[in-house]
């Protein structure tokens, strides 16, 4: 298998090699300015000189002597000598020279073209002389009147101004290197953060990683949402996703738009939260948090969430059967004791007494009120039969409204409420109450649900945040994780019907409750008798 690069390793020629670059244009752009600098320099000091020394009354006033040579030439060499410049040429007005370097030149035309200067006009170039190639200074020297009557002519050689850059070219390099030096140091520097950084994983191994961080994610079967220290949603599994109804793009959002009211205070609050139960819509979680830590530093906190819907529903419906199971035993032993009673009143030839007794012990009722097969949908009767074995163990009694009716197939949410509604009845009446339910379908097609007791009743303040999760006037605190669920649950299923569910004053003493739930539409997947 071919070995490639490792990722600080392509990072650092990466960025050594821009730093290179970069410091190569720049120095190539630093020695032409450095070049260009110094020409200025000379170009202004040629000029400065040349027209001092075309100023000078010294030399104005040698033109009228006979041989102006011998007072220029000294003079000229003099200023040479003390401007640090190669030449300093005077001429007269023809361009016949008076001073010169070489006093062999003194009388000799000069080797350029003196036309422009001898015009009258300042000229500053470079140009190629009897000592070489220079960067000259051409100024009209006038007399009082201000006729040109000559010229002078200062110059420094083009090799001496590439030397003069020679010597300034070492620091530039210098200067150079030593920022190339501090650029690779960087790079080695940030090399070495980023791959710390990424825990010295390739990009290879980050891929696999985060393949495998999907897969695990989505692939668990409880519900992950993870909220940074900001308060915003950082992770959301596909569980969580369904489990809560987050939309597609909840994560990036502060949780307080996203997530439930309910949900709020178990992820973004202090205290521990360990297998606590909430409901979430319809559903019935198990809730635990626990923070991310990360290099000692706590990052976020990561909320696991476990449906408990089903098994619940599923413990619910057992313990239904088991009651239903027990009191079908308790019935049979009574039927045979019953049975006795009108065999006996039948040998004694007393049969308008066993008819009467056949007549009072019959009829299908559920200790009292209207007869049980009013109410034709299968689960809302084995519930309430459950219900009455449940009931008579404490001392409750359930009665069957006499206006109740109720077609089969109207789903489990009829179930669901008036499983919650009884257990509430019942708990609430207590050692020789009587609870009344009522269960009847409106002409419109809706279902009216209707329980009453004759407990101690709801205060009017508390008739509304009854319905509210945690909730609860069994005498139990809001932390007891079974309780504060029912009416909650109840509220929410009657919402989403686009019903109504109220707390009033009952006539018994207590308290009713009325659930309206329009149509029969079935319940969502997960709907439940709450513990």
């Amino acid at each position: 298998m071919r070995r490639t690069m490792t990722l600080g390793a392509q990072l650092l020629l990466l960025q050594v090699g821009i730093v290179l670059v970069t410091l190569l244009l720049a120095g190539a752009v630093a020695v032409h300015y450095q070049q260009e600098q110094i020409r200025d320099a000379y170009r202004q000091q040629v000029l400065t000189v040349a027209n001092s020394t075309a100023r000078l009354p010294s030399v104005v006033d040698a033109y009228g002597t006979a041989d102006p040579s011998e007072t220029l030439q000294p003079l000229a060499e003099l200023i040479r000598e003390a401007s640090l410049v190669t030449f300093v040429v005077i001429t007269d007005a023809s361009g016949i020279r008076f001073s010169h370097p070489d006093p062999d030149r003194i009388g000799e035309r000069v080797s350029t073209d003196p036309a422009t200067t001898l015009a009258g006009e300042v000229f500053v170039g470079t140009e190629t002389g009897t000592l070489g190639e220079s960067l000259r200074a051409k100024v009209p020297v006038r007399d009082a009147d201000g006729e040109v009557i000559g010229a002078v002519s200062v110059g420094i050689l083009e090799r001496e101004l590439a030397a003069e850059f020679d010597r300034e070219a070492p620091v530039l390099v210098a200067w150079l290197g030593g920022a190339a030096l501090v650029g690779a140091l960087g790079s080695v520097l940030v090399v070495r953060l980023l791959r710390r950084r990424i825990f010295g994983l390739e990009p290879e191994e980050i891929a696999r990683l985060l393949e495998t961080r999907e897969a695990m994610l989505h692939g668990i079967r409880e519900g992950l949402v993870a909220v940074d220290q900001k308060g915003r949603v950082v992770l959301v599994n596909d569980e969580a996703s369904r489990l809560l109804d987050l939309p597609p793009d909840a994560v990036g959002h502060p949780a307080a738009e996203v997530l439930d009211t309910a949900m709020l205070p178990l992820v973004l609050g202090d205290r521990p939260v360990t297998d606590e139960l909430v409901l979430s819509g319809e559903r019935l979680l198990v809730a635990s948090r626990t923070p991310a830590v990360v290099g000692g530093r706590r990052i976020a906190d990561v909320l696991t969430l476990r449906d408990r819907t089903e098994l619940f529903g599923a413990m619910r419906e057992l313990d239904g059967q088991r009651n239903l199971t027990n009191t079908l035993r308790a019935q049979a032993h009574e039927f045979s004791n019953q049975l006795h009673v009108v065999q006996g009143l039948i040998e004694l030839d007393r049969r308008d007494e066993a008819v009467a007794f056949i007549e009072r012990i019959g009829g299908g009722r559920l200790l009292g009120g209207a007869p049980l097969s009013t109410v034709i949908d299968p689960g809302v009767t084995a519930l309430l039969l459950a219900k009455a074995a449940v009931a008579r163990e404490q001392g409750v009694r359930l009665v069957l409204g006499a206006d109740s009716r109720l077609p089969a197939g109207l789903g489990d949410d009829v179930v669901t409420v008036v499983g919650n509604l009884v257990d509430n009845a019942v708990d609430a009446t207590g050692q020789g109450g009587e609870v009344q339910v009522l269960v009847r379908q409106e002409d419109d097609g809706a279902v009216l649900v209707q329980v009453d007791d004759d407990g101690p009743g709801v205060a009017p303040a508390d008739r509304a945040r009854v319905f509210d999760v945690g909730v609860t006037t069994k005498g139990r605190p809001d932390g007891d994780h079974g309780r504060g669920i029912g009416l909650a649950l109840v509220a929410r299923i009657a919402a989403r019907r686009g019903g109504t569910a109220a707390v009033t004053d009952s006539p018994t003493g207590g308290a009713r409750v009325t659930v309206r739930l329009p149509g029969s539409r079935q319940p969502s997947p997960g709907a439940l008798v709450a513990p």
